[in-house]
């Protein structure tokens, strides 16, 4: 027979089982509460990259969109478009990568680095 089970009271331990479940439910709301925190924290706060020596710089928020790209105009030559479009890819691909960095970051120190399917941790 299986264990936990008796012929008479079918499966034993069942108020307990119910319990340790309810208490998993309360833990899983709680790290769901505070991931949506975490995620509107880091979707409030900015991200700079600044490449070519300062030449251009991108500005991006927590939800990767680019909210301000400065180009020096020392940087703007009509002869050479191919490395000022260049330089903004940079700077827009690192201040991206800062922003993606700090999610995943926050997301890890929540969950102790496990992967959650369907949340991209």
């Amino acid at each position: 027979m299986a264990k936990g089970y008796s012929a008479r009271g079918g499966f034993t331990g069942g108020a307990g089982m119910m319990r340790q479940q309810q208490q998993m439910q309360q833990k899983l709301l709680k790290m769901q509460q505070e991931m949506a925190k975490a995620q509107e924290e880091i979707e409030s706060r900015t991200f700079t990259s600044s490449v070519g020596g300062g030449a251009v710089q991108a500005t991006v928020n927590g939800k990767k969109e680019l909210t301000d790209l400065i180009i020096k105009p020392e940087a703007v030559d009509s002869e050479d478009t191919e490395m000022l479009q260049d330089l903004v890819i940079s700077a827009v691909n690192e201040a991206l990568r800062q922003a993606e960095e700090a999610m995943s970051s926050s997301m890890n120190s929540l969950t102790g680095g496990m992967g959650i399917p369907g949340l991209g941790l």
